[in-house]
């Protein structure tokens, strides 16, 4: 038997796996990629009895795929809190997908494995912008402030090394950022020691400044999008972006739109932390758009759809 895991390149996603691997380190074929290639199944080449384990990837995305594998006999365990669309009814699939705007892969990993390594679900939290829950979980974990911060900015710091629109965009491949931490049981051993942190860190803080001295395309009480240059700095921090301004205006929906290597642009939507829902709903309009209630976005908005979303978003938000 082989085994597969199958995990979004973003914080959430090596979370995850990290978590399930610290509790099976049994050898097994990796596939991923930046945040935004989410057809990761069309990739795997199972055989019948092998096991794939998909992490934090959108089922409806995927059915094609999943189909694929499932009537050639793959056993399938589905992690994930995206849109799922029907979820087909096989035998030789364990769907745990929570639609929840509170919800994430790593939170559904940890309630699998019974809290086994929680402060690395925790960080994942914080990486998908679940700010209040995730400080809710360190306060019971009993974690100081001052711990509760350094997990906030780890999540900070892995969610962003997976924005780009291709590989080279990033500081490490999801891949090789896994395997930095696959030594760590605890993350802040691997904030203490790692260099591959160090590093995330000083990227992270050097693109933020960029985006900070942004002005907004248009804005209004209850909306603000932001058109970002095309420059593979905007292209990492694009989503770390859009979660920093949801969180420093929380009445306000959001929108960054970067431009793409395809020549079209990448749309990350935030719906507003006090309702924090129809962000997928907006993006499913347009065609490569998904995501989930609080967080969402498009893969490949045509330019000359610019004015067509720009439009969609502020009646969307407003009404």
């Amino acid at each position: 038997m082989n085994r597969f895991y199958v995990f979004n390149g973003d914080a959430d996603g090596v979370c995850a796996l990290h978590q399930l691997r610290l509790a099976d380190p049994t050898a097994a074929n990796l596939i991923t990629g930046v945040k935004r290639d989410i057809k990761l199944l069309d990739r795997v080449e199972a055989n019948p009895g092998d096991l794939v384990t998909v992490l934090d990837i959108s089922l409806d995305s995927n059915r094609k795929g999943l189909m694929r594998l499932l009537e050639a006999g793959v056993r399938i365990e589905y992690f994930d809190h995206h849109h799922a669309g029907e979820i087909p009814q096989h035998p030789n699939l364990i769907a745990h997908i929570d639609l929840s705007a509170d919800a994430c892969t790593s939170l559904l990993v940890d309630q699998h494995l019974k809290g086994k390594f929680h402060l690395w679900a925790i960080t994942a939290a914080f990486g998908d912008n679940l700010v209040q829950k995730a400080r809710q979980l360190g306060a019971t974990a009993k974690l100081t402030e001052t711990e509760i911060d350094q997990l906030a900015h780890l999540g900070e710091y892995l969610n962003y090394n997976g924005y780009g629109d291709n590989l080279p965009d990033l500081h490490f491949h999801p891949t090789a950022l896994y395997e930095e931490i696959r030594p760590y049981t605890n993350p802040f051993d691997f904030i203490a020691e790692s260099n591959a942190f160090r590093k995330l860190s000083d990227g992270y803080q050097d693109d933020t400044s960029r985006a900070d001295s942004l002005q907004p395309l248009t804005t209004e009480e209850r909306y603000a999008a932001y058109l970002l240059p095309d420059a593979p700095w905007a292209r990492r921090v694009s989503g770390i972006f859009a979660n920093k301004l949801a969180n420093a205006h929380p009445q306000r929906a959001h929108a960054v739109i970067t431009p793409n290597h395809a020549g079209n642009y990448t749309v990350s939507v935030r719906a507003s932390l006090t309702n924090p829902s129809g962000a997928d709903v907006l993006c499913l309009q347009f065609d490569t758009g998904g995501g989930r209630k609080a967080a969402a976005g498009i893969n490949h908005l045509p330019t000359g759809s610019l004015d067509n979303f720009i439009s969609s978003f502020k009646q969307h938000f407003c009404s």
